[in-house]
């Protein structure tokens, strides 16, 4: 009878210490998912005038594709590259690119409502918004005209000329994070120069972004860049390849955006 006890209490303990080791495990959840899933993110388009490309030749040559239809299948695979990442993390996302139709009328209001800074690229590291410059820029052909001292890194950075922008697109759809996606540049470094013998340097693909929270405060902004090999010329390879490396760089400075943000408070 005696045994029989004991063999009873043990049992009730190691339930317990199981049942306390699970209470633990449920109560200390990812750093990365438990902040995100605090955040609804909008991941907003870049304008079709700033698709700046030298490299839609090499594209119509091997796939036939027209410049604009290589214009949109950029456009919508960066969204759609962003919206992976961003739910791989466990935020919540609403992708204007997802029904273009839907969202028409909204991207047009929230374009009108925008003009850009050509300002100096923060340092990822160790971010600090860029401070705005005196200078009047404006942008001709795509590019904004400013002066650049030599070997200067530079890129359009959104900004709300209608200070309800931001908090009218919050109550809207209640997304408290907005990642503008500014420009998209694809560089084709030295493609001429293929059978010429001379070492070639990859063509550099370049995001230009600003992120901004429910209140309109510039978390973080500045560029992803990533090389591309010179005989890519697939826009399918292209976005599924290496756009989805640049939207995991994007989507883990939001979340490092979002971790100091949370230190301050």
């Amino acid at each position: 009878m005696y045994k029989w006890v004991l063999m009873l209490m043990g049992g009730l303990l190691n339930t317990s210490l199981m049942a306390q080791h699970a209470t633990r495990l449920k109560s200390e959840p990812s750093k990365v998912v438990d902040n995100s899933t605090k955040h609804k993110v909008m991941v907003i388009p870049f304008e079709p005038r700033l698709y700046l490309s030298e490299i839609d030749f090499s594209i119509n040559k091997q796939t036939g594709q027209s410049a604009k239809e290589i214009k949109h299948n950029f456009r919508d695979g960066l969204n759609e590259q962003c919206y992976k990442a961003l739910k791989s993390k466990g935020f919540e996302v609403l992708d204007l690119m997802e029904d273009t139709t839907k969202y028409a009328k909204e991207l047009k209001s929230i374009y009108s409502n925008l003009t850009y800074d050509y300002a100096i690229v923060p340092n990822p590291d160790k971010y600090k918004a860029p401070e705005k410059e005196k200078k009047d820029n404006s942008i001709q052909k795509g590019q904004v005209q400013v002066e650049t001292k030599a070997g200067e890194k530079r890129f359009m950075n959104a900004k709300t000329t209608n200070a309800k922008l931001v908090p009218l697109l919050y109550g809207t759809h209640k997304t408290d994070i907005f990642i503008f996606i500014n420009q998209l540049d694809l560089k084709a470094g030295n493609d001429g120069l293929v059978n010429t013998g001379i070492a070639i340097p990859n063509r550099k693909i370049t995001w230009h972004y600003t992120i901004y929270s429910y209140d309109a405060v510039e978390l973080n902004s500045g560029t992803v860049e990533l090389d591309l090999p010179t005989k890519i010329n697939e826009p399918k390879k292209i976005i599924q390849t290496y756009f989805s490396q640049m939207a995991l760089v994007l989507t883990n400075r939001l979340i490092g955006a979002l971790s100091n943000s949370s230190s301050k408070n």
